[in-house]
């Protein structure tokens, strides 16, 4: 009997895909478009700030920062988010001489209600102009509050008592502020927190109130978050992406190069992260 062959069946191929390339001039396209694409977006985003830049500023303004042109956008953003919070400033006796008649506003627009003051740095300094900038803030309705700067490298204790030979807290008043910036060149991180609490304590047991600490964003998280719970923090962020307050700041320093009427040169400006009620309970 013959043997049946078996066909094979013919296999079907598939179609092939055509590549699609995409030409230069197509790429750029694209490229062109969606980078106008993000500045528009941006240009929305900041449309106040942008329309104060171009049109509002005083003269004062114009003649008074020394920040970019971004920077001055910014600031005022930020201030235009914050419009309802309460904002503040800070100043030493590196603003000079200060009209303290004319510190109402800041960059034009948004009401200035409270200031704090450098009074002490270290072991035996004194800010030339803290008793005259204490008065006058005080004279002019401002709430105020006094700092002291730490130097890590000297004694604690020292310092403490520098600061309450100078300042005299009134009902009004801010708690007192410990400003702490820098790392010890002289000693062990351990060691600066050790002397950190010795000047705290020392501190709230003279003005019987718990003081409140200002310090970087880094610095906080990095030697301060952990061991330094229940305190009140007065952060430092100058970021251009950040527009927001965090939790953990209670105020907010978003700028040193805000523009103030009676103060020459940029200043430090502030946001508290609560109302005027919650900041009245702040206070002593």
């Amino acid at each position: 009997m013959a043997k049946q062959i078996k066909r094979k069946s013919a296999t079907k191929r598939r179609p092939t895909k055509k590549k699609v390339f995409l030409s230069g001039k197509m790429i750029g396209v694209i490229t062109t478009f969606f980078f106008l694409l993000i500045i528009v977006i941006t240009m929305y985003h900041y449309r106040d700030a942008l329309a104060y830049y171009f049109s509002f500023r005083s003269k004062h303004t114009i003649e008074n920062t020394n920040a970019t042109k971004a920077e001055e956008v910014r600031i005022f953003q930020v201030l235009k988010k914050h419009e309802k919070k309460v904002i503040g400033f800070d100043v030493s006796e590196y603003q000079g001489e200060i009209n303290w008649e004319e510190t109402k506003i800041v960059e034009d627009t948004f009401q200035l209600k409270f200031v704090f003051i450098r009074a002490t740095a270290g072991k035996d300094k004194t800010d030339t102009h803290f008793r005259k900038n204490w008065k006058g803030s005080k004279e002019n309705g401002l709430i105020r509050g006094a700092y002291h700067y730490y130097r890590p490298n000297e004694n604690s204790i020292q310092q403490a008592a520098n600061f309450i030979n100078t300042v005299k807290l009134q009902k009004g008043d801010f708690p007192p502020v410990l400003d702490i910036e820098n790392l010890p060149k002289t000693q062990s991180i351990d060691s600066l927190k050790v002397g950190l609490k010795r000047w705290l304590t020392k501190i709230e047991k003279h003005y019987n109130v718990k003081p409140i600490i200002y310090s970087g964003e880094s610095y906080y998280k990095d030697f301060l978050a952990e061991e330094f719970k229940g305190y009140t923090f007065w952060i430092a962020n100058y970021n251009f992406f950040v527009e927001d307050l965090k939790d953990h700041w209670t105020i907010w320093q978003f700028t040193e190069k805000g523009t103030v009427p009676g103060i020459e040169g940029p200043v430090d400006i502030n946001i508290y992260n609560g109302t005027p009620k919650m900041l009245n309970y702040m206070l002593l």
